[in-house]
């Protein structure tokens, strides 16, 4: 059983009148990509922060690695690489220069570290811009560099704060491709907050949806969509043809909402049938696929195609922060 090697209890930060993080308790499995997501100035960067030791929380506890990061924090640097929003290195030296020169400051030789450095450069895709001057890099260029940085100390954990700002959106994928890679490797735990949803949803194991300090939810895709569309968790989305005017047992009848519930009854788990132009879309309670695509053909209806809707990201994300859980 994977042990939990972040986790936060009743965390909370207050300046002045603003609470930044309100009793925050979140644990993240070893091995694990989870994606904080939620918009700016939910107080997601203040948590991370936190974890790091960079600042104290007000009450509440928090735990990387098995270590406190209030008491200390120097240990959990240690550990943990972090890549904030805004990445900086030294302009006038090279991709390697910058490297070799962490891996120096993490106390790695002279050799090793020349070593270390050339092979993360060779694994973030940098090998033809090794010996360029940083200045020159391109923003994904840099934001892999700054992969390879947070690496070269050979972490437990990465954290990464908005890692794919600026980038184009197959730079995102091949960004988010390679933290998945890494951390299927080497057993990396990641910890990334980011706006791409599409993408996030392709990659992280579990999410977790903050906004105003407090996380409302987290889970894997499947459970939440559960969880937030439980009335309908399932939609149908099914193609038809009108130009088919008998079906069986309904001679010369189209398909009216009237005609589809009746040949519906004995499908259990149908909520709702709305039907426009060549597609109906059937809410159910159930999986109902197979059994919605069997009573179509047995009534001798035109069916083109049948999907299931699968609620993604965006929908659990905008039924959230939209008006649907304000709890």
């Amino acid at each position: 059983m994977a042990d939990n090697i972040i986790e936060l209890a009743d965390l909370t930060k207050i300046y002045g009148t603003l609470t930044a993080v309100d009793h925050l308790s979140l644990t993240i499995r070893r091995g694990e990509v989870f994606a904080l997501l939620g918009p700016n100035g939910a107080g997601k960067t203040t948590t991370i922060l936190m974890m790091l030791g960079l600042t104290d929380p007000t009450s509440g506890s928090v735990r990387v690695c098995g270590v406190d990061s209030t008491t200390n924090p120097i240990e959990v640097k240690r550990r943990v690489g972090y890549l904030p929003e805004n990445v900086g290195f030294y302009d006038d030296l090279t991709g390697l220069q910058n490297l070799v020169f962490t891996a120096k400051l993490n106390g790695i030789p002279g050799n090793e570290a020349e070593k270390k450095a050339g092979q993360l450069i060779e694994k973030v895709g940098l090998t033809a811009a090794a010996r360029k001057k940083a200045g020159k890099y391109s923003r994904g260029m840099i934001q892999r560099l700054g992969l390879a940085d947070v690496l070269i100390k050979n972490p437990e954990v990465i954290i990464l704060d908005e890692p794919t700002l600026g980038i184009d959106p197959t730079g995102v994928r091949e960004f988010l491709e390679l933290i998945v890679e890494l951390s299927k490797e080497q057993g990396l735990t990641v910890l990334f907050c980011s706006h791409h949803l599409h993408l996030v949803q392709q990659v992280c194991d579990r999410v977790g949806l903050f906004v105003n300090g407090r996380l409302l939810a987290e889970g894997n895709i499947q459970a939440l969509a559960e969880r937030l569309f439980s009335g309908s968790p399932y939609v149908i989305e099914a193609g038809i043809d009108h130009s088919i005017s008998e079906a069986k047992g309904h001679p010369g009848e189209k398909y009216t909402a009237g005609w589809l519930n009746e040949i519906f009854k004995s499908v259990e788990g149908i909520i709702a049938i709305d039907i426009k132009d060549n597609k109906m879309m059937i809410q159910c309670s159930r999986d109902a696929g197979s059994d919605i695509a069997k009573t179509l053909v047995e009534a001798g209806a035109g069916l083109n195609y049948l999907n299931k809707k699968e609620y993604g990201l965006d929908d659990i994300y905008y039924r959230y922060f939209e008006g649907g859980e304000k709890s």
